[in-house]
């Protein structure tokens, strides 16, 4: 045998389609039944240093696939999220994004379906645009994905109007404690004309 090859001494099944293998070097590599197949291992299979480092890097991505897939399993992301969940994980930059296409091949993570989801889900409890623009920033939402995904939000004005209702209690508050509603508003992230427009019909006296 020559000094720079390698010897598949083992190769088993530990679960469908999931390979253990052991080599002439003492050491052991889990793979996938694609690189088995791909790269014609079996037991008594001679590899040369090339073919055990493409190896070792075939085995590599399917651990970083195998791993995008539990977490994308856990709860929907960005693929900005996923890619620095798993270089934070200790992955390469390369096997990051290769397994990102993978997912994004297989529908299991899909940008503009996420940016959906953040905009019902602020907006359901009762955020305004600006907060949610912030939200889709902080998840890692490409910004050419924004526009599409706000044209699912439902008018926020009634909701500013209502959360005004519920902080003042129909009372005729004084400017500070006008200012302190109409700044917690603003935190919420409604624009300033919902704002004004939300305090103007208050002011009405159609809270009643």
């Amino acid at each position: 045998m020559n000094k720079e090859t390698v010897i598949v001494t083992e190769l088993r099944e530990t679960a469908p389609n999931r390979f253990i293998a052991g080599f002439s070097d003492g050491s052991e590599m889990k793979l996938s039944l694609d690189t088995v197949a791909d790269l014609s291992i079996f037991k008594g299979r001679e590899l040369t240093e090339e073919e055990f480092s493409s190896l070792c890097s075939a085995a590599e991505l399917t651990k970083c696939k195998e791993r995008a897939l539990r977490i994308i399993g856990a709860r929907p992301m960005s693929k900005k999220e996923m890619f620095d969940r798993l270089v934070e994980k200790g992955e390469t930059p390369e096997n990051a994004e290769e397994s990102i296409e993978w997912l994004e091949r297989m529908h299991y993570i899909d940008d503009a379906q996420y940016a959906g989801m953040i905009v019902r889900h602020y907006a359901g409890k009762g955020y305004g645009v600006q907060k949610i623009k912030s939200e889709l920033y902080r998840h890692g939402v490409p910004k050419t994905l924004w526009d599409e995904a706000l044209e699912e939000m439902p008018d926020t004005g009634d909701k500013a109007y209502e959360l005004l209702c519920r902080r003042l209690s129909g009372t005729e508050p004084d400017r500070v404690e006008l200012k302190k509603a109409t700044d917690a508003l603003f935190r919420r992230g409604f624009t300033w004309d919902e704002i004004k427009a939300a305090v103007s019909r208050y002011n009405s006296g159609d809270y009643d």
